[in-house]
């Protein structure tokens, strides 16, 4: 539909795409008729200045009658924002991340600087590398981590190697994690100085979305029956990702729905579950 532009998350207009919009339902394992089919029906609906929250809403609706479990891949990135309001659900997700990655994590830990103590979000530690991890939660659409987030970042964990906490053995280095993206500034300084990246297609071939899909590590809050408060109390019983439903901890909980979650979570998992 050429000529309509439609609003974005941060409140901007843009030009409607359907390449983007098809290749978006396509990537969440969708056949090729299926996505096609999908966004042409979207294409015949939308209108001069409709939201792509909207946009998103009905194609999830849609891909939820044809394909449910492309439908709850397509989920993820609300999923992540679910998750909030605070950040330390997520910080409890990015450690599952990493301990999947062979580290072992420790969260809300307070560190000792040259000058005050800091309340670092994660250390993450895998044989000499030790990771001095900083998180960046957005729970709304179209939130970016800017450079003054990473020159705040950068201060601390040089304060914190002018400290004692280091041990000259091991290796340390600076992560900033976020579940959205960075600004090209944010960028630039942070390879300047060597800290390391990890966020919404970010690095371009390693973002935190392709951590995601490749190793199975679905949040809890991205099946459809698991409100935010559902959620919440999920994460308080150490069930942070869709594969925790499998394990004695969800088993012990005594809440309503278990088994629609279980069957929602067989359906995303089924590769490894089988169904």
């Amino acid at each position: 539909m050429e000529g309509l532009y439609v609003t974005n998350k941060r409140g901007e207009k843009e030009p409607f795409s359907f390449k983007k919009l098809y290749q978006g339902i396509r990537n969440c394992g969708a056949s090729k008729e299926i996505s096609l089919e999908i966004a042409s029906q979207i294409q015949k609906e939308i209108f001069p200045g409709i939201s792509t929250q909207a946009i998103y809403q009905r194609a999830f609706e849609l891909l939820l009658e044809k394909s449910p479990k492309s439908a709850i891949r397509f989920n993820l990135k609300r999923a992540i924002e679910k998750l909030g309001p605070t950040g330390f659900p997520f910080e409890k997700f990015i450690a599952r991340v990493f301990e999947t990655k062979g580290f072992e994590v420790k969260v809300n830990q307070i560190i000792p600087g040259f000058c005050v103590q800091y309340e670092i979000d994660f250390v993450a530690k895998r044989e000499n590398l030790v990771y001095i991890g900083e998180c960046k939660f957005h729970s709304l659409p179209g939130g970016r981590v800017d450079l003054q987030v990473a020159l705040a970042n950068f201060a601390r964990f040089l304060d914190i190697k002018n400290g004692k906490f280091l041990n000259s053995n091991l290796e340390y280095k600076s992560i900033l994690v976020t579940n959205t993206k960075f600004t090209q500034e944010a960028i630039s300084y942070s390879r300047c100085v060597g800290v390391e990246l990890l966020g919404w297609k970010y690095p371009l071939e390693r973002g935190l979305e392709k951590e995601i899909e490749e190793n199975k590590l679905f949040p809890i809050t991205i099946l459809p029956s698991v409100s935010p408060d559902l959620g919440k109390i999920l994460i308080d019983n150490k069930i942070v990702l869709v594969k925790d439903v499998f394990s004695p901890e969800f088993e012990k909980l005594k809440i309503k729905g278990k088994e629609r979650i279980l069957t929602e979570a067989e359906i995303l998992l089924k590769e490894n579950y089988g169904s």
